[in-house]
């Protein structure tokens, strides 16, 4: 039955993923001819409302606290960790306010996930070209200081149930650059959903926002940064445990 539920998942998920394009592409079109910060919000109304629909479909008992927390405008990074490809789509549905991400450049190659990404507002990376990753690193840093967020997945990978791992402080170069606020979420119980056997599960899944850290801590200072942010979402992820 488990197999059963799994196929019909990613039926719904593909099918909804490419009828909605026609969407976001027409207000990708129309953000050329000079509305670019309201179809922004367009396009990003449409991905929480499928992202909420799908958490819905799926069945996740989901807990989420410290919403308050989060900047309804201004330049912003969201730091979180990263277990399961579940996150990104928790992260959509919950944060209110359009935001882009960092992907790897391997996504760019799948059909209509590329576009989706892409019309949120995130940016291909390629890790193996330094030259490359400067340039998608720049092009973030210009959309923050414009005033948008993006989220950063510091650990690199995901932990895929290994736990909190090492940050690279180097991942935090969007926030440090931009001269923004970062605000670190921390998420538990997304590995469950799908990627523990490869079953969709009506998991357990909770979502902490913490109050965000001040951009005074940047430049030469990143490490610094990194290692308060993984203080906090360590701190989050063991009250997430004992509840």
């Amino acid at each position: 039955m488990s197999l059963f539920i799994t196929a019909l998942i990613f039926i719904f998920v593909g099918s909804t993923m490419i009828l909605i394009v026609p969407i976001g592409l027409l207000a990708f079109l129309l953000s050329l001819c000079g509305l670019r910060k309201s179809m922004s919000i367009v396009v990003y109304k449409v991905a929480q409302g499928w992202a909420l629909l799908l958490i819905k479909v799926i069945g996740c008992h989901l807990t989420v606290k410290g919403q308050e927390h989060i900047p309804k405008t201004g330049g912003l990074c969201f730091v979180s960790n990263h277990s399961s490809i579940f996150d990104i789509l928790l992260i959509l549905a919950l944060v209110g306010r359009p935001l882009g991400f960092i992907a790897k450049k391997e996504l760019a190659l799948i059909p209509f996930l590329n576009i989706w990404i892409f019309l949120i507002g995130g940016l291909f990376i390629d890790r193996k070209n330094i030259r490359k990753a400067i340039r998608t690193i720049n092009k973030g840093v210009q959309r923050i200081k414009q005033g948008s967020a993006m989220l950063i997945f510091p650990e690199g990978t995901r932990s895929r149930g290994r736990g909190l791992l090492p940050f690279k402080s180097g991942s935090f170069r969007l926030a440090t650059q931009a001269g923004v606020p970062i605000l670190p979420v921390a998420i538990s119980g997304s590995y469950d959903v799908f990627e523990k056997n490869y079953r969709v599960v009506a998991a357990d899944v909770s979502v902490s926002f913490a109050p965000v850290i001040s951009a005074s801590i940047h430049g030469d200072k990143r490490k610094e940064l990194s290692d308060q942010a993984y203080e906090t979402i360590s701190k989050l992820l063991e009250a997430q445990s004992t509840h």
